[in-house]
């Protein structure tokens, strides 16, 4: 199986068992504080996921590590990725919660570029027309590009809108150059 599979089943029986058991909350806030720990220690994810050591010795390092800060259900849940030989793929799985979360919630990730930094009222007027598209609600995640001359570029899962002038001028150029062939 493989580990995208994999880290997708197990999000989706952690977040279906929180969901049950009316502890979702809680369970999305142990699993920030457990990305923030592994994005900030290379080590750790190292030692996850190697395989010269054993499962037993990878439960006992995550409880030390989380042991006062996520609650049992959360070390139930990493002792069983652990014992199951999956402990490697706890970031991967960290991921799939998170956007099988933001699915259900009905909240998709836009990541958007302009040539120059939009002001708060600009970036609020985008959002807006986006999520009035998409009929969802939209976190964006803001970048400049000083390439793109002028407009936005608008990445959506796998779809890119881009009306910045860069792309346009592309457009014209490739335009120009197939009717003057």
């Amino acid at each position: 199986m493989s580990s995208l599979i994999a880290s997708r089943r197990y999000a989706s029986a952690l977040l279906s068992s929180a969901e049950d058991g009316g502890f979702l909350d809680t369970v999305v806030e142990e699993m920030k504080l457990i990305r923030g720990v592994l994005a900030n220690s290379r080590d750790l994810v190292h030692v996850l996921k190697s395989p010269l050591i054993q499962g037993d010795k990878k439960v006992h390092i995550l409880e030390e590590i989380f042991r006062s800060s996520v609650g049992e259900k959360m070390h139930l849940f990493m002792r069983l990725i652990a014992k199951k030989k999956r402990a490697g793929q706890l970031p991967e799985i960290i991921d799939e919660f998170m956007a099988l979360l933001d699915e259900k919630r009905g909240i998709l990730n836009a990541d958007v570029t302009s040539a120059v930094a939009l002001s708060e009222e600009q970036v609020s007027e985008l959002v807006k027309k986006l999520a009035a598209s998409t009929g969802k609600t939209i976190r964006a995640s803001m970048a400049v590009n000083e390439e793109l001359i002028g407009g936005v570029s608008v990445k959506i899962g796998d779809t890119i809108l881009d009306g910045s002038v860069s792309h346009q001028l592309k457009v014209l150029r490739h335009s120009l150059m197939t009717d003057a062939v």
